[in-house]
């Protein structure tokens, strides 16, 4: 089966490997050596300067997602939630069930935030924390996260930004974007398997830990365990080992490398679909380059055409929330943005829908057969 799915993507030989490492436990040497050349990668990574706190919590994204709300707000403190899709909702129930005093923002799905209104908003009232979802997978929508930390910055608020389809995948420093808290999945553009959410907190984040109300999601208790090398809870040992190597090969190739790579694969497979009818989900100029989210021809039903590509050994998503029934959601995180596998697609694609040459369009697109 090939995943091209948003998220799990596929897992590189490499990590695979690291996976089936004899088990160590997890207080073990071996591992915390492991957790510390982690944390060194993730410093780069995410660049979130000195006095930084960097872990990856056992757990999803979305562990690191309430991490973020849960720590960085009490409820007595105002957050202004940004949203335009699925992930950017999800921030909203955590923040209801935690009982913040909260703001939302909305902005039409397929639309980026705009940061005209953010910096309304700001100015109409005194915010402890802004919230942001650098790519709304839902949508397939990159949001200004650069003009809109900016204004966060300017109104005294703390930054928290969802990186989990842009993080390791394209550059991001904490430091030059004026990101206070920012976190990704080990699933996602890194291509390990579920289960871990990388993050990083800044040292002005830091200053507002210990004020959690949860247990397993408090920052500081998730520190004891990466900085101290003290007794948090059973981390998912073999997870590191995955991670690591993973985070080695992100580190190889280079983030620029990786963005370039995320960003020609989406143009050859955007504009092979285009050809055949497919149309973007996405505002153009604000299209994330990890997830290709696209509206099948008229007179086709995307459920049939994953149906269809499945029997063929090719696994790709629907549309969740505002896209729920009307979209195909195509992963290019990690090692899923690679020709091979979407050869695959289109070869798959062509067989469904009774057309030719798709494969060859694609691959003209992609520079490397002559058009």
């Amino acid at each position: 089966m090939i995943l091209l799915t948003p998220g799990p993507s596929p897992i590189h030989p490499r990590v695979q490997q690291a996976l089936g490492k004899p088990m160590r436990g997890h207080m073990d040497p071996e591992t915390l050596a492991t957790n510390r050349r982690i944390r060194e990668v993730l410093k780069v990574l995410f660049d979130p300067g000195e006095g930084a706190l960097v872990a990856a919590m056992p757990g999803s994204a979305s562990l690191g997602m309430e991490a973020g709300l849960n720590n960085l707000a009490d409820q007595d403190e105002a957050v202004l939630l940004l949203v335009n899709g699925t992930f950017g909702e999800r921030m909203v129930e955590i923040a209801q069930a935690y009982r913040h005093d909260y703001t939302v923002l909305r902005c039409e799905p397929g639309q980026p935030l705009d940061p005209e209104l953010v910096k309304k908003a700001l100015s109409q009232r005194k915010y402890k924390l802004v919230t942001l979802v650098h790519g709304e997978t839902s949508t397939g929508v990159l949001n200004p996260a650069q003009e809109i930390a900016d204004l966060a910055t300017e109104h005294g608020a703390l930054f928290m930004l969802d990186a989990v389809t842009t993080g390791t995948m394209m550059p991001l420093s904490m430091q030059q974007i004026g990101v206070d808290y920012a976190f990704t999945g080990s699933q996602k553009c890194l291509s390990a398997p579920p289960g871990l959410a990388p993050f990083a907190l800044s040292k002005r984040g830091r200053e507002h830990l210990g004020k959690a109300r949860g247990w397993y999601s408090d920052l500081s208790r998730v520190a004891v365990y990466w900085e101290q090398e003290g007794y948090f809870c059973t981390s998912p040992v073999s997870l590191h080992f995955a991670l690591e190597e993973a985070l080695n090969m992100a580190l190889e190739e280079g983030l620029e490398n990786r963005q370039k790579r995320a960003e020609t694969m989406y143009a050859a497979v955007l504009g092979a679909l285009e050809d055949i009818g497919f149309r973007a989900y996405a505002a153009e100029g604000a299209r994330l380059p990890t997830v290709l989210v696209v509206r099948p021809p008229e007179g086709l039903n995307e459920a049939d055409i994953r149906k269809g590509l499945y029997s063929k050994g090719v696994s790709v998503a629907g549309g969740i929330g505002p896209t729920a029934g009307q979209v195909l959601r195509l992963g290019l995180m990690g090692e899923s943005a690679r020709v091979e596998h979407y050869q695959v697609f289109f070869r798959a694609l062509g067989e469904v829908l009774g057309k030719s040459g798709l494969e060859k369009a694609f691959l003209e697109r992609a520079g490397l057969i002559p058009a």
